[in-house]
């Protein structure tokens, strides 16, 4: 649960320090540039403000998504969301890359919906080739329906970041060296949809949607994405390919530093609410590899 610790101090100084990282994100384009719609039609996702805001909704009769048009292998990718507000249990707000088949890699944040009052559930997992199992959620600090709030992604060949207002909350390294799979071969589309998920998402699925606060709406804007474009079997960070170094960006290198440790550690500490790496449960028979390795450089 999340620890009733945290002093005053500590919440200023990461609000602080929000406010830093949330001032060095660039963002650009419109999402009938960068996206279209693959469900609900649209009565229920719509593209407003010349294409500067997307919004999608969920009632009982349909949800509503949207794909990119982009398909990358690495990315820092960041989108502003405000999400559903009031009574949202049994609502669930998607945004993940993903590529397709059976073996197909995937790294997700999923905003699992709530009875009014209570708190969002920030739910994180890593697929690497069809294999997940690897879910940390997380509480936020903040109330997330009040206002935009800036997700990001961070996949490059050394680590994935998972962002919230550019503080790392979670990290799966690249340990490849020593047999854990990582996603490095498998090119990934940007998703994102608001679904009816009652049967399992707000306390196991003991709460349901109350259809009488529909429609449920998500907002979306200010997306960016710094990537290596793949098209044609060919990524644009390829050597051989023009401005292949301009594309890589100083994202392509970037890893957590001492200073993104210890915000990182901050936030696990305070608002972490489960790890597949502590559920012995759920595992008897020992956790994933990668759980015993965390403290690697």
């Amino acid at each position: 649960m999340v620890s009733a610790s945290a002093s005053n101090v500590s919440a200023i100084l990461l609000l602080f320090l929000s406010i830093i990282s949330t001032s060095r994100v660039a963002f650009c384009g419109k999402f009938y540039q960068d996206f279209y719609i693959t469900w609900g039609g649209d009565d229920h996702s719509k593209m407003l403000n010349n294409g500067e805001l997307l919004t999608v909704s969920l009632d009982n009769v349909s949800g509503s998504a949207f794909e990119s048009y982009n398909q990358y292998l690495y990315a820092k990718i960041d989108m502003q969301i405000k999400l559903v507000a009031g009574n949202s249990a049994g609502t669930v707000t998607t945004f993940y890359l993903s590529s397709t088949g059976s073996y197909h890699d995937e790294i997700d944040f999923e905003f699992l919906g709530n009875l009014s009052g209570d708190p969002y559930i920030l739910h994180t997992n890593v697929f690497c080739q069809g294999k997940g199992n690897r879910e940390q959620q997380f509480y936020l600090w903040f109330d997330p329906t009040a206002d935009f709030h800036t997700y990001s992604i961070l996949w490059n060949p050394q680590n994935i970041n998972f962002l919230v207002d550019g503080l790392p909350i979670r990290q799966f390294k690249n340990l490849e060296s020593y047999g854990i799979p990582f996603p490095n071969y498998q090119p990934m589309r940007l998703y994102s949809s608001l679904w009816n998920a009652d049967n399992w998402a707000t306390r196991g699925g003991l709460v349901k949607i109350d259809w009488t606060q529909s429609p449920f709406t998500a907002s979306y804007k200010n997306f960016n994405a710094d990537g290596c474009i793949w098209s044609y079997g060919t990524s644009s960070c390829d050597s051989n390919s023009p401005n292949s170094n301009a594309n890589k960006g100083a994202w392509y290198w970037e890893k957590l530093d001492y200073s993104d440790q210890g915000k990182m550690a901050w936030v696990q500490n305070n608002y972490m609410i489960y790890n597949y790496c502590t559920d012995t449960k759920r595992f008897p028979q020992g956790f994933a590899p990668e759980c015993y390795l965390t403290n690697l450089p």
